[in-house]
């Protein structure tokens, strides 16, 4: 018994000299303030100190003594909330070059300017964004690279190239038959699809983004139209499914929502004209709906002088009051939400804006903040993104003041840490 005993003093001893070693000054940060948003609860914790080792998140607990020889942050007099994903991104479009301004700027200027797009989305406190298309793989590169860290940026799930039919929304078609210009990836039958989704994957991508119906920004499609077949879609979400990759259905139509839901697909991307029994399919089957119900205040205010087509502003124009009410019954029904804002329609860097309108249109402040944090990282399969608790990534923002109490506060972040790296001070 003595030997027995002996041996665990010796083996509590050890692992608390391992403890001690771990925490020097430059192991261990402690982050102190008045609140912290528990995004699984929707609550909020008062006098939070969250220990930090590495990227990761060691414990957080309310009051308390910082473990000795820890560098603590003092952020006293303000509301730590987990870093937020944005789900709807385009990060190598900026919307000061509409219609068909664009052209006179290099291939490559668009993989440039994604650069500064993604410093100015860190630095608003979006520490993830999902990017739902791009041109020339410009999303997966600048992923290696903030990965690599050569430039900075928030974490990215890209989907390379969006794909749908053959002069569908996700086709090029701006262009007369003359200059031949299209999608490589255009799918015009279930066989078809499948292959687009495998060469996408096999070039980097994350995340399948299809194009299920016409669009607004785009010529010769309108919203409502359904553009991919049930058939097609249900391939799609199989196949993708098979590789563990989720699926997003950039669906404006009723028609077109409904067979991407009973399809399979994962996220519901705009869902402008959802009906009653879209929002109640969506809720059965656990689709996530990620609705972009700001951005038309930016494309209606100054989308003619960035050089938008007038055709393009009257479907904005069309389909924005209905979204937003679809939003509020949507929300009302408890259909699992997610924060997405189109940024490239709109500038990078504003992505906080939409929270705002959310609440507006029926969510709490609590609801909206959850769509950009919890509910995100469900949707996206991400167990290591989303909440400040232990085992996650150290992805956290600070903003004066309450949001619960006022929302805008996201609008103009203070601190911002990714991955315990601290970027905004």
């Amino acid at each position: 018994m003595k030997s027995i005993l002996t041996a665990l003093i010796v083996g509590v001893l050890a692992a608390n000299c391992s403890a001690a070693a771990q925490i020097d000054s430059g192991a261990v940060k402690v982050l102190v303030a008045d609140r912290l948003f528990d995004s699984r609860t929707g609550r909020m914790v008062v006098n939070p100190l969250v220990v930090i080792r590495g990227d990761r998140i060691v414990s957080v607990q309310s009051g308390g003594a910082p473990p000795a020889g820890a560098e603590v942050i003092d952020l006293k007099g303000m509301t730590l909330v987990p870093g937020m994903i944005d789900m709807h991104t385009h990060i190598d479009a900026d919307p000061l070059y509409g219609g068909y301004t664009g052209l006179q700027y290099s291939d490559s200027f668009w993989s440039m300017i994604s650069v500064p797009n993604a410093d100015r989305t860190l630095k608003a406190g979006f520490t993830t964004i999902r990017n739902v298309g791009s041109e020339s793989w410009n999303d997966v590169g600048l992923n290696q690279a903030i990965v690599e860290g050569k430039v900075p940026g928030p974490r990215i799930v890209a989907a390379g190239y969006a794909f749908g039919a053959t002069g569908g929304h996700c086709d090029s078609t701006f262009f007369p038959p003359s200059m031949n210009e299209k999608s490589p990836y255009n799918a015009d039958s279930p066989e078809q699809a499948r292959r687009s989704v495998r060469e996408i994957r096999k070039y980097g991508a994350q995340v399948i983004k299809i194009c299920a119906t016409g669009g607004v920004f785009s010529r010769n499609t309108e919203p409502g139209q359904q553009q991919l077949s049930y058939e097609e879609m249900k391939a799609i979400a199989d196949d993708a499914h098979m590789y563990g990759l989720k699926v997003a259905a950039h669906a404006h139509g009723a028609a077109g929502i409904k067979d991407a839901i009973r399809a399979g697909i994962d996220t519901i991307e705009h869902a402008s004209l959802i009906d009653d029994e879209g929002i109640a399919m969506a809720r059965k089957n656990g689709a996530y709906l990620s609705m972009d119900i700001y951005n038309s205040e930016y494309t209606q205010s100054t989308g003619k002088a960035n050089g938008v087509l007038e055709d393009n502003l009257r479907k904005d124009r069309e389909i924005a009051a209905t979204q937003r009410e679809g939003f509020r019954k949507a929300v009302k029904a408890g259909v699992k939400m997610v924060y997405g804002t189109d940024a490239g329609i709109y500038p990078h860097g504003e992505n906080a804006k939409q929270f705002a309108w959310m609440v507006k249109y029926g969510m709490t402040p609590a609801q909206a903040l959850q769509s950009a944090t919890y509910n995100a990282s469900e949707a996206l399969g991400r167990p290591d993104l989303g909440v400040i608790e232990a085992g996650r990534y150290a992805d956290i923002v600070a903003v004066k003041g309450d949001p619960l109490q006022d929302v805008a506060v996201l609008e103009q972040v203070d601190f911002v840490m990714k991955g315990g790296e601290i970027i905004v001070n």
